[in-house]
């Protein structure tokens, strides 16, 4: 068993489809879905985990792709915007995961590291700039 994080995009037309219901009937997949934003009549993004074999999560994936949903591996929902980002630490302490860091305060420069993120949203919250921000 395998698992892998996926961000979907699904168009306007695939919104009221029972998608996370077939990828777990017929393709006998395991859902853990971390944030949403699908509504009846527009677009819409989910980030989850899709747990199961390599086969079901292929046949899984193509079947996504067959309702013109566009599946994402390696793009997250949060991100970070070097440019409006001051380097103040303010997101540091509220990053539960160290996703965020500044590990040297004598030249004040924060890292991001994607991988580790979970999208709370917590720096987005703190955030006095805007640099960090979510398509949720």
């Amino acid at each position: 068993m395998i698992t892998k994080k996926m961000l979907l995009y699904f168009p306007q037309c695939a919104t009221e489809s029972p998608i996370v219901y077939h990828l777990v009937k017929d393709y006998d997949l395991m859902i853990n879905i971390f944030r949403a934003r699908v509504t009846p009549d527009e677009e819409g993004f989910l980030l989850l985990d899709v747990s199961g074999s390599e086969e079901n999560i292929l046949k899984g994936s193509d079947y996504l792709r067959s309702l013109k949903i566009q599946i994402n591996e390696t793009v997250k929902g949060v991100s970070w915007d070097r440019d409006k980002c001051v380097q103040c630490g303010s997101c540091v302490p509220h990053c539960p995961t160290e996703a965020l860091t500044m590990p040297d305060r004598t030249i004040m420069e924060l890292k991001f590291n994607s991988n580790e993120c979970v999208e709370c949203l917590s720096c987005i919250k703190v955030c006095p700039f805007g640099a960090l921000s979510s398509i949720f």
